[in-house]
């Protein structure tokens, strides 16, 4: 069965539309309180819909909040006007824009669409690789994870990624390396060594081997 997180402070909306899409085999978990949602686990929901006129905080801070450690579908809903609202919850991750009032209808059919394309995006990423370069951020993703890695981090890694299942030498990441280019080799293995430590946060095994006197490898 699908289930969604409802944060919505009208409850008895947000009651109706709870029967509504119960009726469509839909569970829904319904939130009042903004502060509570913000440490609601998304993992055990399918897709979160979010009111944005909620009390004591902005439903697009908590869009973002979501978005940094999750990529659930988001669908934001207002009965406010302004489009920059629109602009700005789609530009910090939301996946949709449902403004109030809405046929329930409406909304059943784009929280089915958003799932569908969510396991169809999920299916097709299980076929790439555990690491990806986001050159947006300049940041790499681990399982979609973003690592916060520093500038100097992320040339290192890309660089590294870039060579996946091959050999990096010591040498080739200093010269390859724009923002490392000045760096020493016991410089470059502290910065392997933070990186690893930031992998670590999200897998117990390990990802950059080192090979002595030779360089190093990244592995799945």
């Amino acid at each position: 069965m699908i289930k969604i997180l409802l944060i919505e402070d009208d409850l008895e909306f947000a009651e109706l539309i709870k029967t509504f899409l119960s009726d469509r085999n839909i569970s829904t978990d319904i939130c009042d309180d903004p502060y509570m949602a913000m440490v609601t686990p998304l993992d055990k929901f399918n897709l979160v819909l979010l009111d944005l006129g909620l009390p004591g905080i902005d439903g697009l801070e908590i869009c973002k909040n979501f978005r940094k450690k999750s990529n659930i579908p988001i669908i934001i809903s207002t009965a406010r006007s302004s489009i920059t609202d629109k602009v700005l919850g789609l530009e910090i991750g939301a996946d949709d824009y449902l403004p109030k009032p809405y046929d329930p209808d409406e909304l059943y059919a784009r929280i089915k669409s958003l799932i569908r394309r969510y396991k169809t995006t999920t299916q097709n990423s299980k076929e790439q690789r555990d690491f990806v370069v986001d050159k947006k951020t300049t940041d790499i993703r681990y399982k979609n994870r973003p690592l916060f890695l520093t500038m100097a981090e992320f040339a290192v890694f890309e660089a590294m990624i870039q060579n996946y299942d091959g050999v990096s030498s010591k040498e080739q990441l200093i010269n390859s390396c724009e923002n490392i280019g000045l760096y020493s080799a016991n410089s470059l293995e502290m910065l392997i060594s933070k990186i690893r430590k930031k992998i670590a946060l999200h897998s117990d095994k390990k990802h950059i081997i080192s090979l002595r006197n030779i360089g190093y490898r990244v592995v799945e």
